[in-house]
């Protein structure tokens, strides 16, 4: 090991912590600020679910519920504005609702970010897509709305009488959507969408969540009780290239660019550890010397 070289590494190991920190923090702003397009391929998970909800009836009805909050909307956001463009790009009948407080202004901001293109707007509110809002009952509402809409969402989002909507007039019941897609973080979430609707009333359902919470699902997923589940970051970023796939999007999205630096980030930190190493032998290789 040359002497020059080996000074580099005596350096290194003594280079400031903060230091470290700020390169970190570098290579995770150049991504988002400079798409890298790195590539993405779709997983067998992730093109279930697209399939599934691809291949409905041209004149299908589908529900969409929101079940999590700011704390993972870095995760589960960028696939909820996927899945809605999805829909709308297929020409279907959109129910919204959420069975989370804060799911209601999730739901309210991918609304307005998917309906703020030039494509959607078209698109009437109360007859192509409503947002029915949040109600408190967890698991509770899920069943209710097996038996009756009107008697768990009197009115809407807007406090609009659900009587006066006309999407709603032909959906009496969760029996009456064609599918559900649950966009979950946690409890009450994709599972309880299995148990007490998708399963009793044979209504195909898939969801998008957490990383951590995949294992959770794919039982669910092996067993044909799901169709596929988009699984975190890198799920949404593998439904906007397969957005872009199939023609129905021109370009990938935030989760693309968010696994752009991700990636970087990972690599960077390989490196460092790599080096670290070599760093801590060399100087043990020196000590041990004199």
């Amino acid at each position: 090991m040359s002497s020059k070289f080996n000074t580099f590494l005596q350096n290194l190991d003594r280079l400031d912590r903060r230091i470290i920190f700020l390169i970190i923090g570098l290579v995770v702003l150049f991504p988002l600020l400079v798409p890298l397009n790195l590539p993405v391929e779709p997983t067998g998970l992730t093109r279930d679910a697209f399939e599934a909800i691809h291949n409905l009836p041209d004149d299908a009805t589908v529900l969409i519920s929101f079940e999590y909050g700011p704390s993972t909307k870095p995760e589960i956001h960028p696939m909820a504005v996927s899945v809605l463009r999805h829909f709308f790009a297929r020409g279907y009948k959109v129910v919204v609702m959420c069975l989370w407080p804060d799911g209601l202004f999730m739901a309210r901001e991918a609304l307005d970010e998917v309906l703020n293109d030039e494509r959607f707007h078209d698109l009437v509110y109360g007859v192509d897509y409503v947002n029915l809002g949040y109600r408190p009952g967890n698991e509770a509402v899920i069943k209710g709305i097996t038996k009756s809409f009107a008697a768990n969402f009197t009115v809407d989002s807007k406090q609009t009488d659900i009587s006066l909507i006309p999407l709603m007039n032909d959906i009496r019941t969760v029996a009456d959507v064609d599918f559900i897609f649950s966009l979950s973080a946690g409890y009450p979430g994709a599972i309880e969408w299995v148990l007490y609707a998708s399963d009793p009333l044979q209504i195909p359902v898939s969801s998008g969540n957490a990383s951590i919470q995949v294992n959770q699902l794919l039982p669910y997923v092996k067993s044909g009780q799901m169709k596929g589940v988009i699984a975190g970051m890198p799920g949404a970023a593998e439904y906007e290239a397969l957005m872009v796939e199939y023609g129905l999007w021109n370009t990938r999205g935030e989760a693309a660019k968010s696994m752009d630096a991700q990636s970087i980030a990972h690599l960077v930190i390989v490196l460092f550890i790599i080096l670290g190493n070599i760093a801590y032998y060399a100087k043990r290789k020196t000590q041990k010397k004199y």
